[in-house]
């Protein structure tokens, strides 16, 4: 039963590839468990994910285990794509201050640090049985979208949603491609991203969401 929430997990992480590639590369496998004792054999489904320290080199970076490092000190423009990609598969499960199924990439030219996500079972788009909203976050289901990202410039956001709604086709075209996902699955996959795309289409919701609802900057 746990292939039905890796297969689509599979399918998010493929999804941000298609917003960029400032992401973990995966592949998915098929897994052959061999039980010596009993000469039994079972084959199941898994996926690969690049290595931390294979990424960091892939993006001309290098790793940084710096503790509480603020969402601020990071590069604003993919900070916000990060947290935009997170409200869109209804992921609250990430810190970047508590290095929360986040890893940081600094890069030396240009000089900018990338907090780049990973780990989506918690996600509303996965809805797997065990997934629960953090506390602290005013949500009781993970079926609900809450934005965490911090309040930005207008040109900001407005260049993340213009990469969203250029990257539609892509995102939906992986989800389709993602193999023995189940017919209904995948239907209730596009349907959940169709919600959002229908969100930032609507200026008033565009407002409440990410203009009103974005974390306020310290003073």
């Amino acid at each position: 039963s746990y292939e039905t929430q890796l297969l689509p997990e599979y399918a998010m992480y493929r999804a941000f590839n298609a917003l960029t590639d400032s992401s973990f590369r995966v592949r998915l496998a098929h897994v052959t468990y061999i039980d010596s004792a009993r000469t039994d054999t079972v084959i199941r489904y898994g996926f690969l994910i690049e290595p931390d320290a294979e990424l960091a080199r892939r993006l001309g970076g290098q790793l940084d285990e710096a503790n509480n490092v603020h969402d601020l000190l990071t590069d604003p423009a993919y900070m916000t794509l990060v947290a935009m990609f997170e409200y869109f598969i209804g992921n609250t499960d990430w810190s970047v201050w508590g290095r929360h199924n986040i890893v940081l990439v600094k890069k030396a030219e240009p000089p900018l640090m990338l907090a780049i996500p990973y780990d989506f079972d918690f996600s509303g788009a996965v809805n797997a049985p065990y997934a629960t909203p953090p506390p602290q976050v005013p949500i009781r289901s993970v079926r609900e979208r809450y934005y965490r990202g911090y309040c930005q410039p207008d040109s900001v956001l407005t260049a993340v949603l213009a990469r969203f709604r250029a990257a539609k086709d892509s995102i939906y075209a992986v989800v389709r491609a993602v193999p023995d996902l189940p017919e209904g699955d995948m239907k209730g996959l596009l349907g959940y991203f169709n919600d959002f795309y229908a969100t930032i289409e609507n200026r008033a919701l565009v407002q409440r969401e990410f203009v009103r609802g974005c974390r306020s900057l310290p003073q």
